[in-house]
């Protein structure tokens, strides 16, 4: 997992978050490669805010020059001047919005590429321990927040502050008493400003823990398998009225919302009416005592504009800085993640792989603190997970749930044994045993705790896991399809394969009859998660899948338990010819694939406690036999 202290990310006692220099400094570098686009709008912004500076002087030159010396010439060119400025600002801020969009855009690019990529090289023991909302809420609103910090937010501050600093030198050269007038309610501003600001920021944040609840519930509620849920047991308006519930509090936060923006815009209105009164007011006083000219008290009040939204600006850019930044967090989290299934430099490729396979005394635990993702607290947000019907608070301790079947720390311990080419293994046990488990360390979802395993004498850790993954291929009970068509499942497989490697890959898993009775045939699209076809027909697909994939080592789960005897039949038929001339590891659940198995492994709670043919192992009197004589024998016959 990460370290701590590589983000030394902590909060205020008023709850505000505060930056490193070290987090600030590699949010930077993500800037880096956008330098000369950011350069370019440094040099538009500084262009910009000189143009800002020219209108009012233009006001003051009007009222004071023009008009009073019944200059036509001089009008007409002032005229033209302010509506020049305009134009030739906003194609610079159409031109610095590109600027700023090429930057934001490729930040959020570079993130979203290196954290699917980091994803992509997880373990399973990653994905068992972390929630999918959570890496959704990475890929997607961290990694914009994270890009907000750079095109927005510090774009914005260094906009403000140039404009601030050149309105006020302005203010300056023109009148500086009139210019420390203006200045006096700043107290004030900044006050009411960032009070309301904050109370602002925490309803926004309220509304979007109340919005993400409600999607929770939409997502729960409305994918196939809750809908089946909700259905099956008739609480339609059970949940129409719970979601009522949550749209009203979306609605009410959204009128609060509504009411304090408004309360905010009019306060800081209020604030900046006083500012500008006392200018004018202290201002005219000096005009009535020719101090200086109308129009430049006109201009003063251009100014005043000018300078008071920048510092409204200023005024939070702090806070909305480190809460930008905080995304970068959660995001270099994930980027940082040690690979807990490491490929080994100068790794050896695999290739005319026998079959041969070992386990060397194996052992594997389930380190439940290790392999997901860590809280990071987000300014104004409770990270704390709620239920989603219930609402209730997260149970302490939820990690341990992942394999709360598991009720021993060592879920496999000392396992020896070898199957040679070809052989087929069926490994037969309770639920819960470890069989599972056995058969995801061979194609590296997990790496022993201790121990090796060996294809063809050579440690899986000292192989590609691209050449190892070639080699194996996975049947497992509950087969996963994407929501595509049955062609695109199927060349999943091998990318390259021809309509007619398809057609017999289909045929020998029993399923290119099925689907070309399809209106489709195989465009045919299959539904989430396959929920479009049967479970013998998923299961079918699945082996046509591994079948195409053609690999040397086949792990397959061959449960049929709820399968009825014709898709059963169908299902047997495919397995006896995809496993033919493979390396086959069978988590047995009838009786004909035990009596065809070379090596029967009995395991119980982690460990072989038996090894044997089918007869060696019925003469034993022992787990195997109580097994067989409850499980395997009713109803059927050897054949």
């Amino acid at each position: 997992m990460m370290h701590g202290g590589l983000f030394n990310y902590i909060h205020s006692s008023g709850g505000r978050p505060k930056l490193s220099r070290d987090l600030l400094k590699r949010v930077l570098t993500y800037a880096l490669p956008y330098r000369r686009q950011i350069i370019v709008m440094l040099v538009l912004i500084l262009c910009s805010a000189a143009l800002g500076l020219i209108p009012p002087l233009i006001m003051r030159d009007l009222i004071d020059r023009t008009l009073p010396a019944k200059d036509v010439n001089r009008l007409v060119l002032l005229a033209l001047a302010l509506l020049g400025v305009p134009l030739f600002s906003g194609g610079l801020r159409v031109w610095q919005r590109q600027m700023n969009a090429n930057v934001g855009e490729g930040v959020i690019y570079d993130l979203r590429v290196s954290l699917y990529a980091r994803l992509q090289r997880m373990s399973l023991r990653f994905f068992t321990h972390t929630r999918v909302g959570e890496l959704m809420s990475r890929l997607n609103n961290d990694v914009v927040g994270a890009q907000n910090a750079i095109s927005n937010t510090i774009v914005s501050m260094v906009t403000n502050v140039v404009q601030g600093v050149a309105v006020l030198a302005v203010m300056f050269s023109m009148e500086w008493r009139l210019t420390l007038v203006s200045m006096v309610i700043l107290p004030l501003f900044i006050f009411a400003s960032r009070r309301l600001a904050n109370e602002l920021r925490e309803i926004a944040h309220e509304s979007m823990d109340l919005n993400a609840r409600m999607n929770a519930m939409m997502n729960e509620t409305l994918n196939i398998g809750g809908a089946l849920l909700v259905k099956l047991f008739g609480r339609k308006n059970v949940e129409v009225h719970r979601f009522e519930e949550r749209a009203a509090q979306v609605r009410d936060i959204g009128i609060r919302r509504a009411v304090i923006m408004v309360l905010f815009f009019v306060i800081v209105s209020m604030v900046s009416a006083v500012g500008t009164a006392l200018v004018y007011g202290f201002g005219g006083y000096l005009v009535i005592q020719d101090a200086f000219t109308v129009g430049t008290i006109v201009a003063f009040g251009a100014y005043l504009g000018g300078l008071y939204t920048a510092l409204e600006g200023l005024t939070n850019a702090p806070v909305e800085l480190a809460t930008s930044i905080v995304s970068f967090e959660r995001v270099f989290e994930v980027i940082d993640m040690p690979e807990d299934i490491p490929e080994k430099a100068g790794a050896l490729q695999l290739q005319d792989v026998r079959g041969e396979l070992v386990f060397d005394q194996v052992y594997f635990r389930y380190d439940d603190e290790e392999g997901g993702l860590r809280r990071v607290k987000r300014y104004g947000q409770e990270d704390s997970i709620q239920a989603v019907l219930s609402g209730s608070e997260e149970l302490e301790g939820e990690s341990q749930e992942n394999h709360a079947s598991q009720a021993r720390s060592v879920a496999l311990e000392n396992i020896s044994f070898r199957v040679d080419p070809g052989q087929l293994i069926a490994l037969v046990g309770p639920s819960g045993a470890g069989k599972t488990t056995m058969t995801y360390l061979i194609p590296r979802l997990y790496d022993p705790s201790q121990g090796q395993i060996r294809l063809d004498g050579i440690d899986l850790r000292d192989v590609t896991l691209e050449s190892l993954s070639a080699q194996i291929g996975v049947v497992t009970q509950e087969n996963y399809l994407f929501h595509d068509t049955i062609r695109t499942n199927l060349l999943y497989a091998r990318l390259n394969a021809t309509q007619t490697e398809l057609e017999t890959a289909a045929k020998a898993a029993n399923i290119h009859d099925f689907i070309m009775g399809l209106p489709n045939g195989y465009d045919t699209v299959v539904g989430e998660r396959g929920y479009r076809l049967s479970g013998g027909e998923k299961q079918r697909v699945a082996l046509a899948r591994v079948i195409l994939k053609d690999p040397r080592v086949l792990v397959l789960d061959e449960a049929t338990s709820h399968l009825d005897s014709e898709s059963e039949a169908l299902i047997q038929d495919a397995l006896k010819r995809v496993m033919a001339g493979r390396t086959s590891i069978v988590i047995a659940h009838r009786l004909s694939t035990i009596l065809a198995a070379d090596q029967i492994l009995v395991i119980d709670r982690g460990q072989i406690v038996e090894a044997g043919t089918h007869s060696e192992l019925l003469a034993l009197h022992g787990m195997y036999a109580q097994l067989y004589h409850t499980q395997f024998s009713a109803g059927e016959s050897p054949e």
